[in-house]
């Protein structure tokens, strides 16, 4: 097995690792960019400096990596992992030989059965939502959004037109375990809307005193049919010209 391990200090990462027979790349953890094309798996040092570890990995993921991506930690670190870093699995910094080649092997049996990008992919109008880059496109421009305001727009764009309570976003996108109030879900609203921009933050729809809803954008074929329509309606009836009453009486 081939892989690509990112770190500063190789001989404090994984030592087990020299003891399996993998090729295995090493390189800094700030040329992921350049070093991450191409690679069927892919080991990121998270053993210190857990804000970098988690930025570069969630940068490897929304630069469309599509092997396994798996973060290294020590014990004290695993308090920070969550889904918002992006990787397939963590293997601890003194795992053995023998479980680090189990969670390899999975991560790469994982990737290999999951769906492609392409039929994850959220798209409705100009907005296209990625959920396995987590990445989200408006008109073709990417949109600099946060883990939570990600997962709340495509917990809304998966069911348009359907309403959700607040109450019900704060366990779908949030989990039962957050102790918040709703008034989180309104604050994560109004930052949704402003980065959708003037033209597009009415995709985010208000039903007053029930939640929010995602709404889909008229296609441009419905708004020429609408456009049709209502022209046809505001014209004049044609009307025939009126016999002259002369020929009536001749």
């Amino acid at each position: 097995m081939d892989l690509l391990l990112l770190t500063d200090n190789k001989l404090d990462v994984l030592p087990a690792l020299d003891l399996l027979p993998y090729a295995v790349q090493v390189a800094p953890r700030s040329n992921w960019a350049e070093t991450t094309k191409g690679q069927k798996l892919v080991l990121v040092d998270a053993c210190d400096q857990l804000n970098k570890a988690r930025a570069i990995c969630r940068q490897i993921r929304a630069h469309g990596l599509d092997a396994p991506l798996i973060a290294v930690f020590r014990d004290a670190g695993l308090a920070s992992v969550a889904a918002d870093w992006g990787v397939d699995d963590f293997i601890l910094a003194t795992a053995g030989p023998a479980e680090i080649a189990t969670r390899l092997s999975m991560a790469v049996e994982r990737r290999g059965a999951a769906p492609t990008t392409g039929q994850e992919l959220v798209h409705i109008g100009d907005l296209s939502i990625d959920p396995h880059s987590y990445t989200v496109r408006l008109r073709g421009e990417a949109l600099a959004l946060t883990y939570k305001e990600f997962e709340l727009l495509k917990f809304l764009a998966q069911q348009p037109g359907r309403v959700f309570g607040r109450d019900q976003l704060l366990r779908e996108v949030w989990g039962y375990d957050y102790f918040g109030g709703t008034r989180t879900v309104d604050v994560h609203v109004r930052r949704l809307r402003a980065k959708l921009g003037p033209r597009s933050e009415s995709m985010i729809g208000t039903v007053r005193q029930v939640g929010y809803k995602f709404v889909a954008p008229a296609t441009p074929r419905t708004s020429e049919a609408f456009s049709v329509f209502n022209d046809g309606m505001s014209a004049p009836m044609p009307t025939r010209n009126p016999t002259p009453i002369a020929s009536l009486t001749a």
